[in-house]
């Protein structure tokens, strides 16, 4: 979705009775959500699971919603929601959304199913004031990537820019100029394909975390539950070092892994990983951290 940055947005909340995960298109359904003149807009509660994030907001948005709260299906901590690789031509929707959309809590979305069953009028208020950088003289980015080295050109030309941008970046964050947070992007397994293989090989904690296979060969090398693993190994890391303020050490980890711990040669390994903590100095502090984690 697309937030209004700096701004707010109220509305009323409806769950529909059909279609509740919106992960087809409601006119199926003759279910339209166009506010009526004079009235507050309308923001699309669903569920989350059985199909993309940015479906669910396409759908939405072409049946009248001007926004959209994904409720969470557990009870964990919430994610950011990511736009889909899709190769196919259905794919060109992602570039005609416009309203924002946001996932939250079971809890809440499920308070808020039980008072609209009620018949209550749900009013919410969509606050993106303290989204945007606090005035304190630093620009703060966020930094999307994988552990993945083996996806051919979008993996080397990530790890390029890495490897380019990390003094000029580690510089910036030092003398307090700005302040980044990496995400490691992620993926589920639909609760029909649980028992599969390719879950099996490709996901970790009953399918609710996946990666792709990095060869695209179940057969061979390393599977997709793997750069997972390693993915919330780098994510620990620099949360260590955050909280050690010390957040730079993030680009000298993830620089010295790509080197040192390639998948063509078979490193790719939690020791290769712990080898390289240990020559940054940080083994103790993270392997306690991660433990407890």
């Amino acid at each position: 979705g697309v937030p209004q940055y700096g701004g707010t947005l109220v509305g009323t909340v409806v769950y529909p009775k059909a279609n509740q995960g919106a992960c087809k298109i409601f006119d199926e359904f003759d279910i339209s959500f166009k506010s009526k003149p004079g009235g507050l807009p309308t923001f699309l509660l669903v569920n989350r699971g059985d199909c993309f994030f940015t479906l669910k907001a396409w759908n939405a948005q072409k049946a009248g919603a001007a926004a959209v709260l994904v409720a969470d299906n557990q009870d964990e901590s919430l994610i950011t929601m990511d736009t889909p690789e899709e190769k196919n031509a259905s794919a060109k929707y992602l570039q005609n959304i416009t309203i924002p959309s946001a996932l939250i809590s079971k809890s809440l979305g499920d308070s808020l199913k039980k008072a609209i069953t009620f018949g209550e009028m749900v009013k919410i208020s969509l606050d993106w004031t303290e989204s945007l950088p606090h005035p304190d003289e630093r620009v703060e980015y966020e930094f999307w990537t994988n552990s993945n080295d083996e996806c051919g050109p979008k993996c080397d030309s990530q790890m390029e820019f890495v490897k380019n941008f990390k003094g000029a970046a580690q510089v910036l964050e030092q003398k307090g100029y700005t302040q980044f947070i990496p995400h490691y992007i992620t993926w589920y397994c639909p609760e029909a394909f649980l028992l599969s293989e390719q879950c099996k090989s490709q996901c970790i904690n009953h399918g609710r975390y996946c990666a792709p296979d990095p060869e695209q060969d179940f057969s061979k090398g390393y599977d997709g539950k793997d750069v997972v693993v390693q993915n919330l190994r780098q994510a620990c890391f620099f949360k260590v070092a955050n909280e050690s303020r010390k957040p730079w050490l993030w680009w000298d980890y993830v620089t010295d892994f790509a080197l040192r711990c390639p998948m063509k040669e078979k490193k790719y390994t939690k020791d290769c990983a712990d080898k390289v903590i240990q020559s940054l100095g940080w083994l103790m502090l993270y392997t306690m951290f991660f433990y407890f984690l």
